[in-house]
């Protein structure tokens, strides 16, 4: 499965920068960013919109690169990585949960689940007991022949959920998972965040506005500016 590290540490960030061109000229998203995180470690990164949290989970998760620094993932330099071996990495080591679901319509639950499995090259037969226990993990067991449409808000972002896990992964990232989600599912949310680091031992970088998920987490990065000002 995912997971193949020597090492503790999961994330390793030093010096990171990013920085875009546009009409205007350069201007930096980022502006040396550095941290670490223990493998089993929930952690929660906090600050306003433009301070740059979704650019730092782009660059961690292989979907973009830091214009300098060093960031590694499960021992490996992501920017020394070319694109295919970056691509191999993001689908083998990295799970993603968005604000957004972004379930398949036109597939079931547990067959949205098996899709990081046959993206891998496995047969849809091989990926079914892998899908069924993520979804007992979640609570799912009734609704695995269910479509998005039949399912709820918080459902779908616990199928999503579900999804990002499948692989085993080195690392969950999270970005505003239950920006859409009312009070209740994001409560439920939380719970299985913390069963999935319990039983699964998995590790996860949250970023969120939502208080009561930071403090859910075993600690927090508060970014401002494009730096990691403190952490708690």
């Amino acid at each position: 499965m995912g997971r193949e590290t020597n090492s503790d540490t999961i994330v390793r960030a030093d010096g990171v920068t990013k920085t875009f061109t546009d009409e205007a000229g350069e201007y930096s998203v980022l502006r040396g960013v550095s941290f670490s995180i223990a493998e089993g470690e929930t952690v929660a990164l906090i600050g306003v919109s433009g301070a740059g949290k979704t650019t730092l989970l782009q660059i961690l998760g292989g979907l973009d690169k830091a214009s300098s620094g060093s960031i590694e993932v499960g021992g490996r330099d992501l920017n020394r990585l070319p694109a295919t071996a970056l691509s191999h990495f993001r689908s083998q080591f990295i799970g993603f949960v968005f604000q957004f679901h972004h379930l398949l319509p036109d597939f079931t639950a547990i067959e949205n689940i098996c899709i990081p499995g046959m993206i891998r090259g496995r047969a849809k037969k091989q990926c079914v007991p892998r899908a069924e226990e993520l979804l007992n993990v979640m609570g799912l067991d009734r609704q695995a022949n269910h479509y998005p449409a039949e399912l709820s808000g918080g459902e779908r972002q616990r199928v999503a959920l579900a999804r990002a896990l499948f692989n085993d992964p080195a690392l969950v990232l999270a970005d505003e998972p239950t920006g859409n989600l009312d009070g209740e599912n994001s409560r439920q949310l939380l719970a299985l965040f913390k069963k999935a680091n319990k039983e699964l031992k998995q590790t996860f970088l949250v970023a969120t506005h939502n208080e009561r998920l930071a403090e859910g987490m075993d600690r927090m990065l508060y970014m401002e500016d494009g730096r990691v000002a403190r952490r708690s």
